[in-house]
C-alpha cells in the first residue's frame, strides 16, 4: 500500500469518542458493502483480525492507517474542507478568492494530496457563438473575463455554453493559465489570441482597470449539443452571465454522455 508523507497528516488521530464510534461504524457499513468480512481484509492488511475489529468498533486510527483500510478495499479516501458561499464570504472580503457560489453550493479543497488547496471545480463559460465558433475552429485561445478565480488550477475543464440564439453547451476547452493584468495590457498582449474588435473589447471591460485572460487550449465538441431545455430538466442548469461551477451531476453527464473528457 502506499505511504503517507508528512509528519503532521500521521500524526492526526480519530479518538475514541463519537466520532470515533461513527467513523467506526462507517467503515463496517463499507467493508460489508464491498463484499469483505474481517478476515478478508485483515489479510489484505497483513494485521491481525483484532486490529479491524479496534478500528470498526472504536473508530480509534490514525489518518495513514485509515487510508489503508480504505484503499484495501479498493477505494480512496479523501478528505476535504468545504466551504458554503457564507462562510466563504469572510475569505473573499480578504481577496483570495473570487468564487460564484449559490445557496446550497459548496467549494472543497483537498486536506491531503497531490492539489493541496486548490479547487477541483470545472466551469461553465457562457460565451457568445460567433467567439464559440472561434474556440472550437482554434483561432481563439484566449478567453476574456471581468472576473475569474485567478486560483483556477491549470487542467480546470471549462464547458462551453454557447448563449442565445444556439443556447446549447457545445464542448469544453481546458484552461492552461489565469493571467490578471490591467485592462489595456491586456489588450496589447491578447487581442489578437482572443479574436475581438478593439470596439468590443472596450466595450466589454468598460468601468474595470483590470481583467482576466484565461488561456485554453484542447477543446473539443461535443457529440452532439446539449440544448437548453434538456438542460433545465434534467440538471436544472440556468445559463451563467459569466461563469458558474459545474455540480458533480451535470460534470459527471457531459463527460460520460456527451464526450471523451475525463481529468
Amino acid at each position: 500500500m502506499p505511504k503517507l508523507t508528512g509528519k503532521v497528516v500521521k500524526a492526526i488521530r480519530v479518538e475514541h469518542s463519537e466520532l470515533g464510534r461513527i467513523v467506526g461504524q462507517s467503515l463496517k457499513a463499507l467493508r460489508e458493502l464491498t463484499g469483505f468480512t474481517q478476515i478478508d481484509l485483515a489479510k489484505r492488511l497483513n494485521v491481525g483480525q483484532a486490529a479491524i475489529s479496534k478500528i470498526e468498533n472504536r473508530g480509534d486510527v490514525q489518518i495513514s492507517s485509515l487510508k489503508k483500510y480504505v484503499e484495501a478495499l479498493g477505494a480512496t479516501l479523501r478528505i476535504d474542507a468545504a466551504f458554503n458561499a457564507k462562510s466563504l464570504a469572510a475569505v473573499r472580503l480578504e481577496g483570495a478568492f473570487d468564487f460564484d457560489l449559490n445557496d446550497g453550493d459548496q467549494l472543497s479543497f483537498p486536506i491531503f494530496g497531490d492539489e493541496v488547496f486548490r479547487p477541483e471545480r470545472d466551469v461553465v463559460l457562457s460565451i457568445r457563438p460567433l467567439y464559440s465558433d472561434k474556440i472550437f475552429e482554434g483561432k481563439k485561445t484566449i478567453e476574456l473575463r471581468r472576473r475569474f478565480p485567478v486560483a483556477a488550477p491549470r487542467g480546470t475543464i471549462a464547458y462551453i455554453y454557447s448563449t442565445s440564439p444556439v443556447r446549447a453547451m457545445m464542448g469544453s476547452t481546458e484552461i492552461e493559465n489565469v493571467i490578471r493584468l490591467p485592462v489595456a495590457e491586456i489588450w496589447k498582449k491578447f487581442g489578437k489570441m482572443a479574436q475581438i474588435t478593439k470596439s468590443d473589447f472596450d466595450d466589454y471591460f468598460t468601468g474595470l482597470k483590470e481583467g482576466f485572460a484565461l488561456k485554453i487550449s484542447n477543446a473539443r465538441p461535443f457529440s452532439r449539443p446539449v440544448n437548453l431545455t434538456e438542460l433545465r430538466d434534467r440538471f436544472g442548469f440556468e445559463p451563467p452571465q459569466s461563469f458558474l461551477y459545474a455540480t458533480s451531476v451535470l460534470r459527471a453527464a457531459l463527460q460520460n454522455e456527451y464526450s471523451d473528457i475525463s481529468h
